[in-house]
């Protein structure tokens, strides 16, 4: 492909995914209710299913950028909780005083060590929209992407109080069938799901665990 088959080809993508959000009916449903992302309604849809947030509990919210899931879950935990995002990518501050922001790769113990600091304690609910970095190769992306999930899962094991909550993206894969075995481990209940706000063209799944069986209770 010549260079200018090639931007050719470039503008033609960009113009169509431009089109294409503008005609999403989240996307404008996002910018007229104020919300900073079309993923906010996700974990709407997600929470109004499965009641994973309660007022007054703490969430942490893992790859949150642009913020669209801390943002329900400040709305759901009111005043009296906390919502800590975290992200490679600094998160714009909301007008709460019960938000903090964690800006690093989470998927380092060094962020996770922060997270706990910030914390302060347990988290009664881990939630994680977080997509790996994309290759274009299937079978390499469904393992980043399942690199990723036991990431979360690690995470979850180590700031989830007894009973508490997960909300994850993951993508199915060779390995996705084994992640669920591991987790119903760990969880009273596990629940795979597909919110109506999830592009139907896309792969990603949400999977639910409710009731997080700690050893420290």
């Amino acid at each position: 492909m010549n260079d200018y088959c090639f931007f050719f080809w470039f503008d033609c993508m960009s113009e169509n995914w431009q089109s294409e959000r503008r005609n999403d009916p989240y996307y404008r449903k996002a910018k007229k209710e104020c919300y900073r992302s079309r993923a906010s309604y996700k974990l709407k849809q997600l929470d109004k299913r499965f009641k994973l947030i309660k007022q007054g509990c703490s969430v942490v919210d893992l790859g949150a950028a642009p913020g669209g899931w801390s943002q329900v879950a400040l709305e759901k935990v009111g005043e009296e909780g906390k919502v800590i995002g975290v992200d490679l990518n600094k998160i714009k501050p909301f007008k709460e005083k019960n938000f903090y922001s964690v800006v690093g790769d989470f998927t380092k113990i060094e962020i996770q060590d922060k997270i706990m600091e910030v914390l302060g304690g347990k988290a009664r609910v881990l939630i994680s929209d977080a997509s790996p970095k994309l290759s274009g190769i299937k079978n390499l992306d469904q393992l980043r992407s399942i690199d990723l999930t036991n990431v979360v899962i690690e995470i979850a094991d180590d700031i989830l109080e007894d009973k508490g909550n997960l909300a994850m993206k993951v993508f199915q894969g060779a390995e996705y069938k084994k992640m669920l075995v591991d987790l119903k481990k760990k969880f009273r209940q596990v629940k795979t799901t597909k919110p109506p706000s999830s592009r139907k063209k896309s792969s990603e799944m949400y999977v639910v665990g409710l009731g997080f069986k700690s050893s420290e209770k």
